[in-house]
């Protein structure tokens, strides 16, 4: 009786019944045993199906590259096969065979200073007296050089008189440009805000760069002394940046992008907003909507160009924003599902991959179609995308990009009825790029002062850039105006040429 009861146990352990199997043949017994136990190991099964699906997939995410996220191409380490390399051909190295020859323009009379000339008398190789050629052009080397002084010191003096009514010394007021600009004048202040600012120097290699290139005599200027004389040009810039700030609520068209910022340690983010005519950047405490309301308002009606990020969503949810998401992040979404090890899985993504190449084929070929009926096709090949998007197979990775189309499906294609809008929002990722370089180069900012003068410097120069306006010439002139007290120079300004 204790055996059977032992056995009974057991068996019920085993198969989770909750009462034994009374009166049944021996042959009863044990097929419902053995039919217990199947179906115990076909859920043991499925469970470690389940479990090997989520470590290929978690194998397949430390796999991902450029090409299947938004990892930059320098984390691409992983080498090519040599039978890869061998099967394309090697690049040879030096310009490539039709690529275009870049030859400088040489300067005009009006741009050189000094023409020297040499001649000879006689034939170096025979020694007779040799002709002068009038029809044949001189050998012509154009060299530019900078003085060996770049630096010249200057002393101001504001003399003193005595007034004998009121028994005191007066002193000749300085120009008022003098006294804002103090030790280092107007010129070079522009040429260090260019260095900080464009060349990613730091503030030791500035000092060294004006002790030993440029020569400034005496000890060489401190850090601190640095840093007051680059909030001189962050304060020129204030006017510039507040205007373009002002302007943003203003926009039609609106490419924003966001990256890490290290302040003083505690992460803070790099807002980027990229408009038609100039880029607007914004440091902030947070990566939240807030700084999207902010900004633009919850009144903006334009469009924005953006990732999947969940800020975007919530404003586009709460505003009168409407949201063009970036192709370019969909296609690497996808071409990740073409890697994983799941079929199911990599043929849904191949046939959504070929969809997509669809629609670029009609976007090429656009100059060789009406304007109605490049329209009809995009929406056309648009309903394709999304409906083979939706019949995804029941797999967690498919099932969660068919999710996401059936959410936000639409606005993946707004650019098809928006003329100008682009379909990706690489404008804000290239603008961005710049700031990620001079992060990794000063390590981000410890103070709001800092963070002030890298959004104003960071606004200056991608704006400039943008607009063909001569980065160094704006800070310039953006200093002589705060320094002489007149307005200062506008962002906005559109090249003639």
């Amino acid at each position: 009786m204790v055996a059977a009861n032992k056995y009974q146990a057991r068996h019920h352990q085993f198969t989770g019944r909750k009462a034994w199997q009374g009166r049944q043949s021996p042959q009863a017994k044990l097929i419902a045993a053995y039919e217990h136990k199947i179906e115990y190991l076909q859920q043991e099964i499925e469970q470690k199906d389940k479990r090997i699906e989520e470590l290929e997939s978690q194998l397949a995410k430390a796999k991902k590259n450029s090409r299947t996220s938004s990892k930059p191409p320098s984390s691409d380490i992983v080498k090519k096969k040599q039978a890869e390399k061998k099967s394309k051909g090697k690049r040879r190295k030096g310009g490539q065979k039709g690529h275009k020859k870049h030859e400088r323009e040489p300067f005009s009379e009006d741009q050189i200073k000094d023409c020297f000339e040499y001649s000879i008398d006689t034939c170096p190789d025979c020694g007779h007296m040799l002709e002068a050629m009038t029809d044949k052009e001189p050998k012509v080397i154009q060299q530019v050089e900078v003085k060996k002084v770049l630096v010249e010191v200057n002393e101001h003096r504001g003399l003193p008189f005595w007034c004998e009514h009121c028994q005191k010394v007066h002193y000749a007021a300085l120009p008022q440009e003098i006294e804002r600009a103090g030790l280092i004048g107007p010129e070079l202040t522009a040429h260090i805000a260019y260095w900080k600012g464009f060349g990613h120097l730091s503030y030791s290699a500035l000092s060294k760069c004006l002790a030993e290139i440029y020569g400034i005599p005496g000890k060489p200027l401190s850090t601190g002394f640095l840093v007051k004389l680059v909030q001189k040009v962050s304060h020129a810039l204030f006017h510039p940046y507040k205007e373009l700030e002002a302007m943003l609520a203003l926009q039609e068209i609106l490419n924003i992008d966001e990256t890490g910022h290290k302040h003083n340690g505690k992460p803070y983010w790099t807002w980027c907003f990229r408009a038609e005519l100039f880029t607007f950047f914004h440091i902030a405490d947070t990566r939240g909507t807030e700084v999207l309301f902010d900004l633009l308002g919850r009144e903006f009606a334009g469009i924005i160009g953006c990732d999947l990020f969940s800020a975007y969503k919530k404003f586009m949810a709460e505003s009168c924003a409407m949201v063009q998401f970036c192709l370019a992040h969909l296609i690497r979404d996808i071409r990740y599902l073409t890697t994983l090890p799941d079929k199911v899985t990599k043929n849904y993504a191949e046939r959504l991959l070929d969809r997509v190449r669809d629609l670029f084929k009609v976007i090429h070929r656009r100059e060789a179609m009406t304007t109605k009926r490049f329209g009809h096709k995009l929406k056309e090949i648009k309903k394709t995308i999304i409906a083979t998007a939706k019949r995804a197979p029941n797999r967690t990775d498919a099932r969660r990009l068919a999710k996401r189309f059936r959410e936000y499906g639409e606005q993946y294609f707004t650019f098809i009825t928006t003329p100008g809008l682009e379909p990706t929002n690489n404008l804000a990722e290239q603008a961005i790029r710049f700031v990620v370089l001079d992060r990794k180069v000063s390590q981000g900012t410890r103070s709001p002062r800092g963070d002030e003068w890298c959004e104003r410097i960071w606004t200056t120069i991608a704006t400039c850039k943008q607009q063909g306006i001569s980065v160094f010439e704006f800070i310039r002139d953006a200093i002589y105006a705060d320094f002489t007290g007149q307005a200062a120079p506008s962002l906005l300004r559109v090249d003639s040429s």
